[in-house]
């Protein structure tokens, strides 16, 4: 697929999907939505690619926001048309991915750059980092599911003061509170982003995707997560991947997993 927004790079089994209009600090418009929806469907059948690495082109920015030119003048309708296709044609795509998602953000994530990171089954940051939730500065609030998503990240209480006070928060600060798992330097972020991928990719496709539908419950108020942890535990007893990890186990050898 062609693209003219982002760049998507495979090798070992990884993707490496990035944001690439620089100029404008990675912002997010339609047409970039878009192909990372367009990207990301057609990575979730991709039977070679099992993780995905998810950045921002430079050093300065991961997403720096939405194009806010492109809203600026919508009416109510327009606005809730906006915010309901954005999260069902990306953000609730990428969280409900069957592979995990690795959000390395290089930079400033704004806005939607944060809620885009949010989507992703976890974070990791360089140390220039900055993160926050604008939106009541343009007065407006987050839309692509930020009031959702930052609380169950960082607990009410500091989602409150983030989106409230539209403040950023440094990198370390993000770790600090739960919304990134790890900081390091610029230079081995994409680095530590595949090192984390090749651990991911040591184990069973299978049973990560059963772990991702199972985790996701508990945060679905139309769900019972309990319910579909032993559904889902169960499931994993027919698969290949099961008889290939207990045999493996039993015979004290690594694993050979078929689905790999």
């Amino acid at each position: 697929m062609k693209f003219n927004n982002i760049l998507v790079e495979e090798a070992n089994e990884t993707a490496i999907v990035t944001i690439n209009r620089p100029k404008k600090l990675n912002a997010l418009n339609k047409e970039t939505i878009l192909e990372l929806s367009n990207a990301f469907k057609a990575l979730e059948e991709n039977s070679i690619v099992k993780v995905i690495i998810l950045t921002g082109s430079g050093d300065k920015s991961f997403v720096a926001g939405a194009d806010i030119s492109e809203f600026a003048h919508f009416s109510i309708e327009n606005g809730g048309k906006l915010a309901r296709k954005g999260q069902e044609m990306l953000f609730d795509l990428i969280e409900n991915l069957s592979k995990p998602v690795i959000a390395a953000i290089n930079g400033f994530a704004l806005g939607g750059g944060l809620e885009l990171a949010m989507s992703c089954h976890f974070r990791i940051a360089s140390g220039n980092a900055k993160m926050g939730l604008p939106e009541v500065s343009l007065g407006v609030i987050p839309g692509y599911g930020g009031t959702q998503r930052l609380p169950q990240l960082v607990g009410k209480g500091k989602a409150m003061e983030m989106i409230m006070s539209a403040a950023m928060i440094s990198a370390e600060e993000a770790k600090d509170c739960g919304l990134v798992n790890h900081v390091t330097i610029q230079e081995e972020l994409l680095g530590l982003a595949n090192k984390i991928a090749g651990k991911i990719l040591r184990n069973s496709s299978v049973a990560i995707s059963a772990a991702i539908r199972a985790v996701n419950a508990n945060y679905d108020k139309n769900l019972n997560g309990f319910d579909v942890e032993i559904d889902e535990f169960a499931s994993c007893f027919g698969t290949q991947d099961f008889k290939e990890g207990t045999t493996a186990f039993l015979e004290k050898r690594k694993p050979n997993f078929p689905n790999k």
